[in-house]
């Protein structure tokens, strides 16, 4: 059963040695699926992604990171595993490759934080380091 929950993401992207910080709190639903946990919540202009739902698929270890709207894309984080895609925006597609080097889940039937640290490339080269902070709550 999906219950209304809030999600405060926090994503640093260091490029050249400048960090970068977005931090959104929005509100998504939240669900037990069979071997695991996912989370859904609408991006917004803050992200620079409006107009683009974003799903979360959690396991024990790994994180699926799924965007449908005006940008689409599916990125698996798992350590050890580098996953390349294809990201669809508006200007067009770009290979992507996530890298992780540290996915830390706790996650429960009343929501968690997720944390994940992975280097991005983007057609080949590597373009940024990033941490991503995922916390799921219950709405009061």
């Amino acid at each position: 059963m999906e219950k209304k929950v809030m999600v405060t993401i926090k994503s640093e992207q260091t490029v050249d040695g400048k960090p970068e910080n977005i931090e959104l709190i929005t509100s998504g639903e939240f669900c037990k699926e069979k071997d695991g946990y996912k989370v859904v919540y609408d991006e917004t202009e803050i992200s620079g992604m409006k107009g683009t739902t974003t799903t979360v698929e959690v396991c024990s270890d790994e994180v699926n990171l799924i965007r449908c709207g005006t940008i689409n894309a599916k990125m698996k984080f798992k350590k050890g595993l580098r996953d390349v895609s294809m990201y669809s925006t508006p200007y067009g597609m770009l290979e992507l490759a996530v890298n992780p080097s540290f996915i830390d889940i706790n996650i429960d039937d009343r929501g968690g934080e997720i944390n994940i640290s992975y280097s991005l490339e983007a057609a080949g080269l590597q373009t940024s380091m990033n941490d991503l902070y995922i916390k799921i709550q219950e709405s009061q």
